[in-house]
């Protein structure tokens, strides 16, 4: 893993290490909430929708709230929405406390603080540019897509473990505490005003982001891509089935395929240099999914544990490929007075679609059967990956601009927010996590 992001850019490591610490707090909170809804309802369908109540106001939050982030100080915005996560953290530790036990107000919780994350994580994905070179965006992606595969997979051991000693509730508590980490980070960051100062909140300046999304044929094929992915292949719903027909049902056996994807992230974020030197960003996101799509259909065909958790490794290291050269692509090509809004739209596609695909994959599952979606969801996501290379050439063929050999900036943020010296104004940012939703996987679940 190249890390010289963390070692030139102080600001970046606090970023880094606050982001991690915060999203381990989600994850907790991820796991309180799907066991509190079970508990009481008995019921999967009712867990279920956890999935609905976070992908709607995600998609809908995400799009409308696009143009205020690129309006006001984008530093201010995310205080904001960081102080108003973390008391949403505290009402769902108080009701578990209180021993108040309604689902509809743990829905309504929930949905509060997805909606304030659709704001929250796209104004911090702004803040990359004014930290590290261009260069070294891919190089960040991989680290912040570590530090999220991490928090998978530490985050519910750690919440297993509290909850059997002091109950779910403590895991409330401690994600509302954690939320400090992530709020501190920002706080020592300089203004991040939007280098264009006329953007007025409103339709208008909705309409000028998703026009230059559609007008650019990169970021548009990097989107649909990223789609084609999600909706054809996510296969988590499967996972439960596919245990009991195969695996004979055990939950330890369960919890280690709902693991192995994270795992493969961390592998794939652990071996990210060489992927930091690609400069056929594109084509290499594109082979990335085809390697998703190929580990899916290879999972839906193993009868052995073993391969099967393999093949979910490969997966995710497919997975967290092909995340790192999209926001390397995406962000990289986005304009500053632009970059809140597409990184909204961004952030819509990778939070919002997922959940639609695991929709999916149970739909086809109930009219044929668990293998069958798998299979046919994994190939389907290989010919998606084919199909968009041929629909939108651009995308294959777009290559990053190298590094000019006399920038040796360290990517440290400049006053008043400005990029380094040497930075065009319209080099891009990375992904930057916060708190998941609970219920969905940080900032970006597999595959985003």
């Amino acid at each position: 893993m190249d890390i010289a992001p963390l070692r030139e850019s102080r600001p970046f490591r606090r970023l880094w290490i606050g982001t991690g610490l915060s999203g381990i707090g989600g994850q907790m909170t991820s796991y309180a909430v799907i066991l509190q809804v079970f508990v009481l309802t008995r019921s999967s369908l009712s867990v279920g929708l956890l999935g609905l109540v976070i992908a709607v106001p995600t998609i809908a939050v995400a799009v409308a709230g696009a143009a205020v982030i690129d309006a006001f100080d984008r530093r201010k915005t995310v205080l904001t929405a960081t102080g108003l996560q973390a008391a949403v953290s505290g009402l769902l530790a108080y009701q578990a406390f209180a021993g108040l036990d309604q689902v509809w107000l743990l829905y309504c919780l929930v949905a509060a603080e997805s909606a304030i994350g659709a704001v929250n994580t796209p104004a911090r994905r702004t803040f990359m540019p004014r930290l590290l070179r261009r260069d070294q965006l891919p190089a960040g992606a991989a680290l912040q897509t570590f530090t999220m595969h991490g928090s998978l997979t530490i985050g519910p051991a750690i919440a297993g473990l509290i909850t059997a000693a002091a109950g779910l509730k403590t895991c409330y508590l401690i994600d509302a505490v954690s939320f400090g980490f992530a709020f501190y980070a920002v706080a020592r960051l300089p203004s991040m005003r939007p280098q264009a100062q006329d953007s007025r909140p409103g339709l208008g300046a909705i309409g000028e982001g998703l026009r230059f999304v559609l007008r650019t044929r990169i970021i548009l094929g990097a989107f649909i891509a990223d789609m084609s992915a999600t909706f054809l292949g996510m296969p988590m719903a499967l996972f439960p089935a596919i245990n009991a027909q195969r695996f004979g049902g055990h939950a330890e056996t369960l919890g280690l395929l709902t693991t192995a994807v994270a795992v493969g992230g961390i592998l794939g974020s652990v071996l990210s240099g060489p992927v930091s030197r690609v400069t056929r960003q594109g084509l290499g996101m594109l082979a990335a999914g085809a390697v998703w799509g190929a580990g899916l259909a290879s999972f839906g065909l193993s009868g052995a544990f073993w391969l099967a958790f393999l093949t979910l490794v490969i997966a995710g290291a497919g997975d967290v490929t092909a995340v790192v050269l999209r926001t390397a692509l995406v962000q990289g090509v986005t304009p500053d007075e632009l970059r809140g809004r597409v990184s909204s739209a961004e952030y819509a596609v990778g939070a919002g679609v997922p959940h639609l695909g695991n929709f999916r994959a149970g739909a086809v599952a109930s009219l044929t059967s668990a293998t069958t979606s798998a299979v046919s969801g994994g190939l389907a996501t290989i010919a998606g990956a084919a199909l968009v290379g041929l629909l939108i050439p651009s995308l294959a063929a777009f290559r990053a601009p190298a590094r000019p050999a006399s920038d040796t900036h360290a990517g440290q943020p400049q006053p008043g927010g400005e990029p380094p010296p040497g930075q065009r104004p319209d080099h891009g940012s990375l992904i930057l996590t916060d708190h998941a939703a609970p219920g969905h996987k940080s900032e970006e679940p597999p595959s985003s």
